[in-house]
């Protein structure tokens, strides 16, 4: 029987960082498969291979098959996988993180568990939003109020500078279609940044699950990132794109307007790198030395000291004395 082993699975040492990755990659109606370290795509045209390692995420959407050893490439790569609807998205899978410690991961659980920590963290996302401000006398309340005022400017600014009518956010999860052209962008543009922003938060060995403006949700911390780029990704090239459309089809949408949107916000990413943003954003949210070296990835839980050294033996009696274990 022939050897389809292919490449040998990379160390996690190896791999490029996510901030140094491609942000997304749409697929339809193919096969995705894979050769040696590339992700093999196949459709009526032939092939096509696309680097595993400089993926962030694989959206697939209708006609798409994928096979077991695509996705063990995909999962050794660390690349995100969501699978897309005709015209909407939903976040299925991922790859495994990028690192080897649970640093940031440990650090996000203790932010969200504690309520004084947990308001910390929420001040300093709205401070994101609001740089030359200081925000920190304001309530939790405030500092929602502040941020709604803020979206609804946006819309306002870019529904009067693309002259596109702005009645809110309206929207219905079943009937993509059913939805006006600025508001059928906003769906398709959204759902592609709460993608990208999940893998990301995976890649870092984080939860999307524990989020602090959003919770409840598993993908509350998703969310939350997603949030802090909207007003200068989603929103403006929303009705941009409706603006576009309007001029070029006139009331009728075109077939590909969700791809059109995809495709546009895909080169605001990498214009803006975002990327290489969101892993900075969230390791300053979650570290107190986001510069700091990386910890060792094992280390034995202690109910005094918090964690002390792995790979050694220790005696039976061994005791604390002024802060430190006893060696033989």
């Amino acid at each position: 029987m022939q050897n389809n082993a292919g490449m040998i699975r990379p160390e996690l040492a190896e791999l490029p960082q996510v901030s140094d990755r491609m942000s997304f990659i749409y697929l339809e109606h193919c096969v995705v498969n894979r050769e040696d370290s590339a992700v093999k795509v196949t459709d009526m045209e032939g092939d096509v291979f696309i680097p595993a390692a400089a993926i962030t995420v694989l959206l697939l959407g209708p006609g798409c098959k994928i096979t077991h050893r695509a996705m063990e490439l995909i999962g050794d790569s660390g690349i995100g996988v969501v699978w897309v609807g005709e015209h909407g998205v939903r976040y299925y899978a991922h790859g495994r993180a990028l690192n080897s410690h649970t640093r940031l991961l440990l650090k996000q659980a203790e932010l969200v568990a504690n309520t004084r920590k947990h308001l910390g963290v929420v001040r300093k996302m709205y401070q994101m939003r609001f740089p030359n401000e200081d925000v920190r006398g304001l309530t939790l309340q405030q500092l929602r109020g502040r941020e709604g005022s803020r979206v609804r400017a946006a819309y306002r600014e870019y529904s009067k500078k693309w002259k596109i009518p702005w009645n809110g956010r309206e929207y219905d999860p079943d009937d993509f279609m059913s939805g006006t052209p600025v508001n059928q962008a906003l769906s398709a543009g959204n759902a592609c940044l709460y993608g990208l922003a999940h893998s990301v938060i995976c890649a870092l060995g984080c939860s999307a699950g524990l989020g602090f403006v959003h919770v409840g949700h598993e993908c509350s911390f998703a969310y939350d990132i997603a949030d802090l780029y909207k007003a200068e990704t989603t929103i403006p090239i929303a009705f941009e794109m409706a603006a576009k459309v309007r001029d070029e089809f006139g009331d009728k949408t075109p077939q590909d307007f969700s791809g059109m949107i995809r495709r546009r916000l895909r080169d605001e990413i990498v214009k803006m790198h975002l990327l290489e943003r969101m892993v900075h954003d969230i390791k300053y949210l979650l570290s107190d030395d986001e510069n700091g070296e990386e910890e060792n990835a094992v280390y034995l839980w202690d109910n005094i000291k918090d964690k002390v050294e792995n790979g050694r033996q220790y005696r039976e009696n061994e005791v604390e004395e002024d802060g430190r274990d006893n060696h033989e």
